[in-house]
């Protein structure tokens, strides 16, 4: 006789949309057709994103550390939202307009993954349509 998944295991299979507070709400009112975070399959995909502060859907003003760190709790966000978190990220990809911020967004990223850190690849990009320094995306065991 086989056994049926359970519910939450099949659910698991299919594409899923969670809202992030906030950052869906910033992201819809710039028309930018993306998801924040999807999950599936066991894992969950965070956009990259840029330093929006999710409690006013402006772009966070300052320098490289300031906008790592508001990155970084919207990776954070955008995890626990699709029922993951920090600990479960396997892959992370900084794209960041100058490389000689490495050492500083090095410095914030150590706060956040300071314990066994996924594997990550940073890369040098000329611009975006938007002010900001720095953007980051995962993938994470859901």
């Amino acid at each position: 006789m086989a056994l049926s998944p359970a519910p939450h295991v099949a659910n698991a299979l299919e594409k899923q949309v969670p809202t992030v507070p906030g950052l869906s709400e910033a992201i819809q009112a710039r028309d930018i057709p993306l998801s924040v975070v999807t999950r599936g399959g066991g894992l969950v995909f965070v956009s990259g994103l840029p330093p929006i502060d999710p409690a006013t859907g402006a772009m966070v003003e300052g320098d490289i550390r300031v906008q790592t760190r508001q990155v970084l709790e919207n990776v954070a966000a955008a995890l626990a939202a699709a029922g993951s978190s920090v600990e479960k990220v396997l892959k992370v990809t900084v794209y960041c307009t100058n490389t000689g911020y490495f050492e500083q967004v090095n410095a914030v990223y150590r706060e956040m993954f300071a314990a066994a850190p996924p594997a990550r690849t940073f890369v040098a990009v000329g611009s975006w349509p938007f002010a900001a320094d720095i953007e980051i995306e995962a993938i994470a065991l859901a």
